[in-house]
């Protein structure tokens, strides 16, 4: 008989716990993040501006805001039950970022990395290392990415409504001390204002009473909105009818007082910036109709802003032959019929056409209507290269907007300038457009639209003609287009054929994406997210596009249905992840077998 030994089975290594791996890899992607940051050369370009001053400048904040936004992530997505966990996981995530960041100035100190990148210098170890060498600068910053980490778990663990609060107050702090020569200028313009603006900031940033004082106003005021906000509704519901019509009424007729202020509030420069928005705003909720309501792909929406401008330049203009309407009120009607009349010829050809091949086909409408522009064949017509130059303003009377001021001066402030008067045509074609949609989308037409975008077989099965509903959507959708071509020639009092690229289609087609496509709401946000926001950090140069596009990465990852989505698009995006994740956290049931 042979022995059969007996042998010990091998000890399986322990495993490394999920939240540890989580805590490492968001730690990992904060830190590549805050390297490429560094390497860009924005901590450079902005340390001259304080955030708060004598306190922290705006480069390395936006290193703490990588370590915070790391740790805050990585704490969220753990789903860990324990807090001590919880805190453990943002100190690691906020911590190894930072170590990135250590990593990179001892290479630095041994490999020449200036001679590959030439942000890679001296003075940015300096800055990175707060000026304290490399061993005492390089433990500030591990220690810096564990407090600020350790701080972003803190925060995540709170109730929502203090989390909430706290994150508001923090996004305002920042905000006042990046726009502080906005907010400053705008301000001080209103004699009343000039004690909040010297209690607010100092020379270079926001002083430190300015920066506890806005921290706490906001803060308070999300807090009292999250846990009041719902009961006051209800109040206000249990109202008679009456009382809230009344307050109904009373609501639009200040909104309409506030509308009608607005250049007086905002100053100059505010309200070009708000200018802009409109006109974009008027361009997507065009597009809104072909891209959102019908569904239909156009990358050559900026041919129909073109033709409006160019209509009203050709009409109005003393600098051609052809300018023999010299009344804008007159040109615009003829602006918007030729512009809708373009989109229903785009629109039979491409009948048949879905998807990628329409997307091409209208991007190629608009390179034609671009290259039309600028050639020599209709120079006589439209100038050419050197466009068309000395539009008219629209004028009521001897009233000439853009030209005339009016004196409305309100807590001290100076009288309107005649650049903010041009505010008040906008905001008209604006409401004008907003109105229109919005009775369309709830119509018969609207309605076919919708059912058209989601199944154009089933749509025609059910006796909706395609040709003319697509038709008219194209209509339509060109029509808004040309009437903010129409407003924008007479803005600016000139056309140019560069004007018109494709860039123009690309971000009005962007701002309905991130809006929410078909929300009309959605519009207004994205023209305000996507137009505005880069308008109001031009002082922070090129860098402004980094950021537009990290928003639009972020926004596409967090919310693919928008930021405000139609009803519909809610309920098809959001309701599929709300199955996933309940299906993710149920316990997967193991099939037994009864051996005899």
């Amino acid at each position: 008989m042979t022995a059969i030994s007996e042998t010990k089975p091998l000890a399986t290594p322990t495993a490394v716990p999920a939240w540890f791996k989580q805590a490492l890899k968001m730690g990992l992607i904060g830190g590549i993040i805050a390297v490429l940051i560094a390497l860009e050369g924005m901590v450079q370009a902005f340390n001259t501006r304080d955030i708060v001053s004598g306190v922290v400048s705006m480069g390395i904040i936006i290193i703490f805001i990588t370590y915070f936004a790391t740790a805050y992530v990585a704490a969220a997505k753990s789903g860990v039950a324990s807090p001590a966990v919880g805190l453990i996981i943002g100190a690691l995530a906020g911590f190894i970022a930072a170590l990135s960041l250590v990593v990179l100035i001892a290479v630095g100190q041994v490999i020449n990395i200036g001679g590959m990148i030439i942000s890679a210098t001296p003075e940015l170890y300096d800055l990175l290392t707060f000026k304290q060498g490399l061993t005492t600068g390089s433990l500030t910053i591990l220690l810096s990415g564990l407090g600020i980490g350790l701080a972003a778990a803190i925060i995540y663990l709170l109730p929502k409504a203090i989390r909430q609060a706290l994150l508001y107050g923090l996004v305002a702090v920042l905000l006042f001390g990046l726009l502080q020569d906005l907010v400053r200028v705008t301000l001080s313009d209103f004699d009343a204002l000039t004690p909040i603006v010297k209690f607010l900031y100092t020379s270079n940033g926001l002083s430190n009473e300015g920066t506890i004082a806005v921290f706490v106003i906001f803060v308070l005021g999300s807090y009292l909105q999250s846990t009041r906000g719902a009961l006051v509704q209800s109040r206000v519901a249990a109202l008679p009818s009456p009382a809230r019509m009344t307050l109904k009424w009373t609501g639009v007729v200040l909104g309409v007082v506030l509308l009608f202020l607005m250049p007086v509030l905002l100053g100059l420069y505010l309200t070009d910036v708000i200018d802009t928005v409109g006109i974009y705003l008027l361009m997507g909720l065009g597009l809104n109709i072909v891209v959102g309501f019908a569904g239909l792909l156009d990358l050559g929406y900026v041919a129909f802003w073109a033709l409006g401008a160019y209509t009203v330049g050709i009409l109005t203009s003393p600098q051609h032959a052809t300018g023999i309407i010299h009344n804008w009120w007159l040109a615009a009607p003829f602006a918007i019929v030729v512009a809708l009349f373009a989109g229903v010829v785009l629109g039979i050809p491409v009948l048949r056409m879905r998807g990628d091949y329409l997307a091409i086909v209208t991007l190629g409408f608009g390179e034609i209507i671009r290259l039309l522009a600028i050639s020599d064949f209709l120079k006589p017509w439209e100038g050419g290269a050197q466009g068309i130059q000395r539009i008219p303003t629209p004028a009521i009377g001897p009233f000439q907007f853009v030209t005339t001021q009016l004196n409305l001066p309100i807590l001290g402030q100076t009288p309107f300038q005649p650049q903010q008067m041009y505010y008040y045509v906008i905001i008209g074609g604006c409401l004008l457009g907003i109105f229109v949609a919005s009775r369309v989308k709830i119509s018969r037409l609207g309605r076919a639209w919708m059912a058209i975008r989601e199944d154009e077989d089933v749509a025609q099965a059910m006796g909706i003609n395609l040709v003319v509903t697509k038709l008219l959507a194209f209509g339509l959708g060109a029509a808004f287009g040309g009437l903010s071509g129409a407003i924008l020639a007479s803005k600016i009092q000139s056309v140019y054929p560069q004007s018109f690229g494709f860039l123009i289609s690309a971000n009005v087609l962007s701002l309905i994406i991130l809006g929410g496509m078909g929300s009309i709401p959605g519009v207004i946000v994205g023209a305000l997210a996507l137009v505005g926001l880069p308008e109001l950090l031009r002082e922070v140069g090129d860098y402004r596009y980094l950021f537009y596009g990290a928003v639009l990465v972020v926004m596409m990852l967090v919310r693919p249905e928008g930021l405000l989505p139609e009803a519909r698009r809610r309920m098809e995006l959001e309701e599929p992840r709300a199955e996933e994740v309940s299906a993710s956290t149920q316990e997967p049931v193991r099939a037994t077998t009864t051996e005899p």
